[in-house]
C-alpha cells in the first residue's frame, strides 16, 4: 500500500520524529503514516478501503484506556472504581490529549483537508499514533512508552488529576443549583466526505449560549458546554 503523509514531510522526518520524542525506530512506518492522515483527507486504496487514520484512532484509544486504568490501578491500590473511573476519565480527556499532541507537535505531521479544523484533529492523531505503536511494537513496549515517554514526560499527572473536565457534568449541576434550565439540542450537518459531523447547541433558559461541532454527539456536546461554561464564567466576572 502506497501512503503519502503531509506534502514536504519525508519518512526520514517521521523516523526522525519517532526516535526523538518516543525513543524508538518503527520497524512498519506505513503504520505511523497513516496514523497521521485525517479522515478529511481520506482516500481510497485499490480495493476501496479507507486510507485515513480512523481505525488506528478506535485502536489506540481502546489501547490508551487499558494502560491508563492498569497504571491507576497500581498507583492507587487503596481507590475504590468510581473514583479510578473519573481519574482515566480526566487524563484521557479530549483537551488533555489535544494539548498532550500540540506539546509532542504532531501537527507537523497531520494530513488534513484545508478548511477542516475539528476541535478534537490533535488528540484524534495522537490516539491513531498509539494504535500505530500497538500494532508495530506490542503492547508491553506500547504501555512502557505511554508511561515513561508520554504521560510523565508531557503532562503534569498531579495537576491534571485535580481537575474537572466534564464539562456537561458541570454545567447541568451548576444548572440545578441555580434554579435554571440547560439542554442541548443536536443535527447533522452536510459533510462532503461523507462523514456525519454534528453540531450541538447548549441552550441554557430557552436561549442557545454556544455552539461546537464535531465527529460525534457526545465530543460535540462536551465542546458546547466548554463553551457556554467559559461564557458563564466571563458574565460572572464582569458582573
Amino acid at each position: 500500500m502506497n501512503i503519502f503523509v503531509k506534502k514536504n514531510t519525508s519518512e526520514k522526518e517521521i523516523a526522525k520524529f519517532l526516535k526523538n520524542v518516543l525513543g524508538f525506530r518503527p520497524r512498519n512506518l506505513d503504520f505511523y503514516k497513516m496514523a497521521f492522515i485525517h479522515s478529511s483527507a481520506s482516500s481510497k486504496d485499490a480495493i476501496c478501503n479507507a486510507i485515513n487514520n480512523e481505525r488506528l484512532e478506535y485502536l489506540g484509544d481502546a489501547i490508551l484506556n487499558a494502560v491508563i486504568a492498569d497504571y491507576l490501578f497500581k498507583k492507587f491500590p487503596l481507590h475504590p472504581e468510581g473514583p479510578l473511573t473519573e481519574m482515566r476519565s480526566k487524563i484521557v480527556c479530549r483537551d488533555h490529549l489535544n494539548k498532550l499532541s500540540r506539546k509532542m507537535r504532531l501537527a507537523n505531521f497531520v494530513v488534513v483537508e484545508p478548511h477542516t479544523q475539528p476541535k478534537s484533529i490533535h488528540g484524534d492523531a495522537f490516539e491513531a499514533l498509539i494504535g500505530a505503536l500497538y500494532l508495530d511494537k506490542g503492547y508491553e513496549k506500547t504501555k512502557d512508552i505511554i508511561i515513561n515517554k508520554l504521560l510523565l514526560t508531557f503532562m503534569d499527572l498531579d495537576s491534571v488529576l485535580q481537575e474537572e473536565h466534564n464539562y456537561k457534568s458541570k454545567i447541568l449541576n451548576w444548572a440545578q443549583k441555580n434554579n435554571h434550565k440547560i439542554r442541548f439540542e443536536n443535527r447533522v450537518a452536510g459533510n462532503p466526505k461523507g462523514r456525519k459531523l454534528f453540531i450541538s447547541q447548549c441552550y441554557l433558559n430557552n436561549n442557545c449560549i454556544a455552539e461546537a461541532e464535531d465527529f460525534t454527539v457526545k465530543k460535540a456536546d462536551q465542546h458546547a458546554a466548554e463553551k457556554a461554561w467559559e461564557q458563564l464564567q466571563k458574565n460572572t466576572e464582569n458582573g
